[in-house]
């Protein structure tokens, strides 16, 4: 048994979620059973550092830094936390994804990736061995560097014994792994989930509120048709799969210009229309393939973007992980638990025809810590299945 602590901040930025999980093997099963999940915020002066580096800004090697050793004790804090209050106090691995801060993207090609919060101090604070910069390798190898929790969705869908499912996480972008009988697992970013509307609401509210708290604004609002059709324009939209995108397109400066023409709609109305964008572009990326749509992160908790989803894709069933004992805040974070465990394993963590790399690879860099990691895998898994705990 191997007890893990994934780290995850998302493009939203609005926490470090740390979960716990302990893993076993049965056969060519990876069984995993969830400790539970902390989360911690950005100190404000290292938020605000952060939120004024993101593109489209500009910044210095000297923030670069600031940034890269900040959120490295940041995430040290976070991981801490999680092995005194959920681990016991002994975890044998964390795995950190960082912080991303930049997706360069050329048309349907990633040429690099950066996750910055120098794993080290993670090391050094806690003693234990850290797996990070996990995208890089994928790219490096032709890949798009993401979805990489496609490799945990393919196994879990097909431990839940899904033939025709979708697994869409819904942070500030929205990706989807696509199971099916017929044709090996797909993935791709599908475009924004919360990005446009968390900008949007910041903006137009002057940051008293930075989302859509429980859909309110786009319960109340009416979805402009218009405005609608032309965000459905983007041509991100059309490139083929498997593709990836970031707030280095979807960001506070597309929605303004998008707006032009539109100034006389109310904040419901606008906030209306970005939800149903998610939901269209979501449906749309999915079509006929899936009968199981199963959605996690942040943005199951609003309640609209969930009806909109569902009612996008009327031929499917529609859910949230929680009810198959994955709970949606976590699954990010534990998905990349499972990815480090695979490098220290010295198996894959990335599925060449979701990521569009050239072939399977070894994940990411290893910092070690006082003690090796016990093997629990005794060959690569095949499937995973969410223990109850």
């Amino acid at each position: 048994m191997t007890t893990i602590v994934g780290l995850m901040s998302g493009t939203s930025h609005d926490a470090i979620d740390a979960a716990a999980v302990e893993a076993t093997a049965n056969g060519d099963e990876l069984v995993l059973r969830f400790l539970g999940m902390v989360s911690t915020s950005y100190p404000k002066e290292l938020d605000d550092l952060l939120v004024g580096a993101l593109p489209p800004a500009s910044t210095t090697f000297a923030d670069v830094c600031r940034l890269d050793t900040g959120i490295g004790q940041a995430f040290a804090g976070a991981a801490a936390r999680a092995i005194d209050e959920l681990c016991g106090g002994h975890a044998d691995l964390i795995v950190s994804h960082g912080q991303t801060v930049y997706h360069w993207v050329e048309g349907n090609i990633v040429r690099g990736t950066l996750q910055i919060g120098q794993p080290a101090w993670i090391a050094e604070h806690t003693g234990t061995t850290v797996v990070a910069d996990l995208r890089s390798r994928d790219v490096a190898a032709g890949g798009q560097g993401a979805p990489l929790v496609s490799a945990f969705d393919v196994m879990w869908l097909r431990g839940l014994g899904a033939s025709r499912a979708a697994a869409v996480n819904l942070g500030g972008i929205a990706n989807a792994t696509i199971v099916t009988p017929d044709r090996d697992p797909i993935a791709f970013d599908t475009g924004p989930a919360n990005a446009l509307i968390d900008a949007f609401v910041t903006a137009r509210t002057d940051g008293r509120s930075t989302f859509d708290t429980n859909g309110t604004r786009a319960l109340l609002g009416h979805e402009n048709e218009a405005l609608l059709a032309r965000l459905l324009d983007e041509p991100y939209y059309r490139l083929p799969a498997p593709k990836t995108t970031g707030k280095e397109l979807f960001h506070g400066e597309y929605v303004d210009k998008q707006l032009a023409g539109f100034e006389e709609l109310s904040t419901e109305d606008v906030v209306a229309t970005l939800t149903r964008l998610t939901a269209r572009t979501v449906a749309e990326a999915i079509g006929d393939r899936a009968t199981d749509v199963i959605l996690s992160g942040g943005g199951t908790r609003n309640p609209a973007l969930v009806a909109m989803i569902a009612e996008e894709l009327p031929a499917a069933r529609v859910r949230v992980s929680d009810e198959l004992g994955l709970p949606s805040a976590a699954k990010e974070s534990i998905a990349f638990a499972v990815l480090g465990l695979l490098t220290v394993e010295g198996y894959p963590g990335s599925v060449p025809s979701c990521t569009g790399a050239r072939g399977p690879r070894v994940l990411g860099t290893v910092v070690p810590g006082l003690a090796p990691v016990p093997s629990t895998l005794p060959a690569a898994p095949a499937r995973l299945r969410i223990e109850a705990s």
